[in-house]
Parts: C-alpha cells; sequence; structure tokens
C-alpha cells in the first residue's frame, strides 16, 4: 500500500492535468472521473508502480491513456457508446465573457470532439500540457513521427472547421 503522503503529492502534482488530458479523450466527465479513481486505486495499492519512473507526468499520462481506452473499448463493445462519447461535448474551456470567445470555444470544443481519438490525445498532450513530440511519443507508445503527423492531421482538420467560424468574429 502506497504511503498517503506521497499520494496525496502526486495528486496535487498531477490530477488536474490527467483529468483534463482524459475528458478530452472520454468527451464524459462520470467516466474521467471513473479513470482518474482507478488510476489512483492502482498507485495506492501497487506503490511500485512509479519505481525508476523517469518522468512522472508523462507516465501517468500514458497509463490514463490506456485506462480511458480500455474504458471505451469495454462501452464499445457492450453499447457501442464510442460515437455517443463523440457526440457529447463537455466544455473543455474556462467559462469568458466575450460572446464571440464563448462562440468560438464551443465550435473548437465541438471540432476537437469529431477528432479520432488519436488525434484528439496529441493536440491534448500538445497544447494543453506543452509536451515536445518525442514526449508525446513516449507517453502514448508511439514513433514521435506519428505523433507528428497526427497533430498535423489534426490541426489540418481544426483549421479547416474553425477557418468560417474564426472570419466570421474577425
Amino acid at each position: 500500500m502506497a504511503h498517503v503522503g506521497e499520494l496525496e503529492r502526486i495528486y496535487d502534482a498531477h490530477a488536474q492535468a490527467i483529468f483534463g488530458f482524459t475528458l478530452n479523450l472520454t468527451r464524459n466527465e462520470a467516466d474521467t472521473h471513473d479513470v482518474l479513481q482507478d488510476l489512483f486505486r492502482r498507485l495506492a495499492t501497487r506503490p511500485e508502480t512509479l519505481q525508476g519512473v523517469r518522468d512522472e507526468r508523462a507516465f501517468l499520462l500514458r497509463l490514463a491513456h490506456n485506462l480511458a481506452i480500455d474504458l471505451m473499448r469495454r462501452r464499445s463493445a457492450s453499447e457501442h457508446a464510442v460515437e455517443a462519447l463523440a457526440a457529447e461535448v463537455d466544455e473543455i474551456f474556462a467559462p469568458a465573457s466575450d460572446p464571440d470567445e464563448v462562440v468560438f470555444r464551443r465550435q473548437l470544443a465541438e471540432a476537437l470532439a469529431i477528432l479520432p481519438e488519436e488525434q484528439r490525445a496529441v493536440v491534448h498532450l500538445k497544447l494543453w500540457e506543452g509536451m515536445t513530440f518525442e514526449r508525446i511519443a513516449e507517453t502514448l507508445g508511439i514513433p514521435p513521427n506519428t505523433a507528428a503527423s497526427r497533430y498535423r492531421y489534426a490541426l489540418d482538420k481544426l483549421r479547416a472547421r474553425l477557418r468560417p467560424v474564426y472570419e466570421e468574429i474577425q
């Protein structure tokens, strides 16, 4: 069993980033809480999990990614929920007071929701976590070139979808 103080430190240092990343993947707050709870339950029962880990945050994000994918696959197999999750657009941005910004953020959240999960994961890690493609590759278990190409494809899709909204509010 992991020491409570160590779990608190890990939670304080990484839970917000893990939550945001997982919410962006699952598109469902309840599922995100389930993944976060499962991740910390695993750390509590198997404290050796983090021994020898070079980049704690990247490792935890990878673990959350794997848990989220497992959860979505289980749901898909039983109730074809992947499409339903992609259709839900939870608010992933802080509230804005400028009406144009509100519209743009909503459109961006919807555009992110329609990206394939693999591209959405890379975009989140690059933009919200500020990771390099090498760190993203390590986190997701993919080659760095794959991470970079997924990012480029995602940006192309986001640009195409958001250009009319951006031009309208300018």
